[in-house]
């Protein structure tokens, strides 16, 4: 399971007798060739962080369906059985919660994966074009959002077993170790952040970053036609409005403020996640919203459900965030670029 099983190797060369090296590739472009394969290891990370998080959510929901505990508040007479766990209401908080992480990331690593192919194999150039541009801006959003939260899912699945979340008799507190990697490797979150902010929205003059607001727009606008999700795509059309502006501002900022930006980059990178989120929420929204309309069967349609449902909390949980984290990066906002060494 996870990266407990991992091999780990350390290589070392010309210890006991003289060992000669070959060039490969051209001088000078060995990291050009390091990134023929870096974007499709970072999708992989956000894969993994995604499935992890996906587990932990799986045996957290079967744990809460048939552990019986408790008694809702309006039923509090002790000669009542206990009812499951998934009847209390802070339960189900948390459960929904994972879905959203764990679903959104999922269906994120998934686009991105589409990507890769279409900016290879479609058949118009303008195609391969879009898809280029929109996988350079979403990668390091692929490999760093489904890390954290994938692991915020897994403190989740954790608090629902209660203590037996933290013993090795139930699978979820290895899950949470094994996500602990994701943040870590194939560039470090911070990293992530920095190529994000500093170069990723920047790059062919904004056009990447331009081809992803316009696909949250066509989204977004689909969503606010929807009887069931005009909410939902409103919101985040604001978000993005917001969003937009924001970066307009940190991208124009003068050389002077370069560095106090930067050093708000993780913030950027994680209010930047958030809107991508909804946009993969909203488009699984719209799908369930149209396979609901056809679908007769009362598992699939709980299954559909289920993700309009998630769609709607995660509008109205954690998009509103953007605004927020927009104000702060808007002013720059300095604290830790200020913070003194001598202070800690």
């Amino acid at each position: 399971m996870g990266y407990r099983g991992t091999v780990s190797t350390m290589l070392n060369f010309g210890e006991r007798q003289p060992c000669t090296g070959w060039l490969v590739g051209a001088p000078h472009e060995g990291l050009a060739c390091m990134f023929h394969m870096m974007n499709e290891a970072r999708i992989a990370v956000g894969l993994g962080a995604a499935m992890l998080a996906y587990a932990g959510y799986r045996h957290s929901l079967d744990y809460a369906r048939t552990r019986l505990q408790g008694r809702p508040p309006s039923a509090k007479d002790p000669a009542r059985p206990p009812v499951p766990l998934v009847a209390h209401a802070d339960i189900r908080r948390m459960l929904l919660t994972q879905k959203a992480y764990a679903e959104g990331g999922l269906a994120l690593c998934l686009v991105a994966a589409r990507l890769v192919d279409e900016a290879k194999t479609a058949e118009a150039a303008d195609d391969r074009r879009r898809a280029a541009l929109l996988l350079d801006v979403l990668i390091p959003i692929v490999k760093a959002w489904p890390s954290d939260y994938g692991i915020a899912a897994n403190q989740h699945a954790i608090q629902i077993f209660g203590g037996y979340g933290y013993t090795r008799d139930y699978p979820v507190e290895q899950l949470l170790r094994d996500n602990r990697l994701n943040p870590i490797h194939e560039g470090t979150n911070g990293i992530q952040a920095l190529d994000l902010l500093g170069r990723k929205v920047r790059i062919y003059g904004g056009a990447a970053f331009d081809a992803l607001a316009a696909a949250i727009r066509e989204t977004s606008a689909a969503a606010a036609r929807h009887e069931d999700l005009g909410e939902a795509g409103i919101a985040l059309a604001l978000a993005l409005d917001r969003a937009v502006l924001t970066t307009k501002r940190l991208t124009g900022a003068s050389e002077g403020d370069r560095e106090r930006m930067l050093a708000n980059a993780s913030l950027y990178l994680d209010m930047l996640g958030r809107v991508v989120l909804g946009w993969t929420w909203l488009r699984q929204g719209l799908a369930a919203a149209a396979r609901l309309a056809h679908e007769a069967a009362p598992d699939a349609r709980d299954f559909y459900r289920g993700k309009l449902h998630a769609c709607r909390w995660y509008m109205r949980n954690e998009v509103p965030l953007v605004a927020h984290q927009c104000a702060l990066l808007d002013e720059l906002e300095a604290t830790a670029f200020e913070m003194q060494d001598e202070w800690f």
